[in-house]
């Protein structure tokens, strides 16, 4: 052991199941749950679609947990698919997914979270803005850098302020997300429940589409490229399940408590969503919603409720979306640098990520090189150019997790499995082509996004060839030594 190594900390072991599910549902019920519907009511023009397309961007989700709860009780440790995929594919497709995690998913999912607290934060108290001189500047006729300044710089903020929370110690950031999800579950629970009883709304809502609306048949292209425009939106909100991986090494018993962990998450995310979605049409009328979604200034959740309590239901909505985009962000943040701690330990990625506390016992330096890419970010798109970029990046590896149980099935035969992956190998097999389908469609509907996307990923390649080459150098050098 190097004398680095002796003096600096360790991971632990500390979090047991009901901790790994309560992060698991904290890193998925974010922005979402708020947001999402009216941008799913102005793309299908239909209240019952909507619905079902929550319903089947679940019913995925789960197909996709139900496989990774296999992989992960296999292959538990902190790093979560960097792991997997080391023993799955190769070390490169490893790297790839690691780096695509740093550049896009994880960072573009902490930057947006937190962009929609600082949006909600201005909806109650006006933040500063630049000058439509500088706000109008944009960059390759892509980036508005100057753009909602105020938003963007309390964004910031956020993310550095509890990135500060998780680099003191993990217990304390997992006693903060139950804290925060704990009043995010009862308050959403009672926006359905006053919504549906004195709401004042109607199941007559769901019979009567928008205005515009026009029949197609189901198998035609418009319908379909639709229907997953609908849930790339919806899959947003279910994005982060399987972020828990990430701290496989910190779970105890994780063979068991990881994959019990992602699943019951899933399920308990997809009633919740489904349920309060389900209100919010009942309330609104899709037509209401879709006006919503045209202003670009208002969240869903905040008309719905205003409409049945008045401007009071408004600011208490608002403070909640606050509480529960706090509480995500600082879920979301905790998890990836254990990824890249794993990387940096294998020499490929930063240096410096290859660090723990000695006091804190928390991957330090990873978290504060992950805080300074989420602001970087923060100021180089809008909040649904950033999801539908991560949202694609994500689904390409979501699928190859998937596919490594049919690998590992074959690789290791007789392994213990104390999860094995549910209606194998149907299900596993409809989810990999799922996502096949759904990068496909968004490369030829927000072509720009997955371009964006597939740059970033590319962005790597050179990272890799520089740091394989040092590791093959300092192994000749220590060869040489002997």
């Amino acid at each position: 052991m190097s004398l680095k190594e002796k003096s600096q900390g360790k991971l632990v072991q500390s979090l047991g199941l009901f901790s790994a599910f309560i992060l698991t549902v904290s890193s998925v019920v974010g922005s979402g749950v708020y947001k999402k519907v009216a941008p799913m009511s102005a793309e299908l023009l239909s209240a019952d679609w909507v619905i079902i397309c929550w319903v089947l961007a679940g019913i995925i989700t789960l197909f996709g947990a139900l496989s990774n709860a296999e992989v992960a009780g296999l292959l538990a440790d902190s790093g979560g698919e960097y792991v997997y995929f080391k023993k799955i594919y190769n070390k490169f497709f490893a790297f790839i997914f690691g780096w695509t995690t740093f550049t896009v998913i994880r960072s573009a999912a902490v930057a947006s979270i937190a962009y929609v607290f600082a949006h909600s934060f201005n909806t109650l108290i006006i933040l500063p803005t630049l000058p439509d001189s500088l706000t109008q500047v944009s960059i390759l006729g892509i980036f508005s850098p100057f753009d909602n300044f105020g938003v963007k710089v309390l964004t910031v903020l956020l993310i550095v302020g509890l990135s500060y929370v998780n680099y003191r110690g993990l217990k304390f950031g997992e006693g903060l997300s139950k804290f925060v999800l704990l009043i995010v579950v009862i308050s959403i629970f009672l926006i359905i429940i006053s919504g549906l009883t004195i709401g004042g709304g109607s199941l007559h809502n769901f019979n009567t589409p928008a205005a515009g609306f026009v029949h197609r048949p189901f198998f035609s292209s418009g319908f379909i490229q639709g229907i997953f425009a609908a849930m790339l939106a919806a899959f947003w909100a279910y994005e982060g399940w399987s972020a828990t991986g990430y701290i496989g090494g910190e779970i105890k018993n994780p063979y068991r408590n990881l994959p019990l962990a992602l699943v019951l998450g899933v399920l308990f995310t997809m009633l919740l969503y489904v349920t309060v979605n389900f209100t919010y049409l009942y309330v609104l009328p899709i037509d209401e919603l879709i006006s919503v979604h045209s202003s670009q200034n208002t969240i869903a959740a905040v008309a719905v409720v205003t409409k049945f309590l008045g401007e009071t239901g408004g600011i208490f909505i608002a403070v909640l979306v606050l509480i529960t985009t706090f509480g995500c962000t600082n879920a979301t943040l905790l998890a990836p640098p254990r990824l890249y701690y794993a990387m940096a330990r294998e020499g490929l990625f930063f240096k410096s990520a290859f660090h723990i506390h000695p006091k804190y016992n928390t991957p330090s330096k990873a978290i504060l090189i992950q805080a300074v890419w989420s602001s970087i970010l923060v100021f180089s798109g809008s909040f649904d150019q950033l999801t539908d970029m991560l949202i694609f990046a994500a689904f390409i590896f979501y699928g190859a997790t998937t596919l490594g149980v049919f690998i590992l099935r074959k690789k290791m035969p007789d392994a213990h499995r104390p999860v094995k992956a549910w209606g194998y190998p149907i299900v596993p097999a409809l989810f990999i082509i799922f996502c096949i389908t759904l990068i496909l469609v968004t490369l030829v509907g927000k072509p720009r996004e997955a371009l964006i996307g597939l740059a970033l990923i590319a962005s790597g390649l050179p990272f890799y060839w520089f740091w394989n080459r040092n590791k093959i150098s300092d192994n000749t050098k220590i060869t040489t030594k002997k």
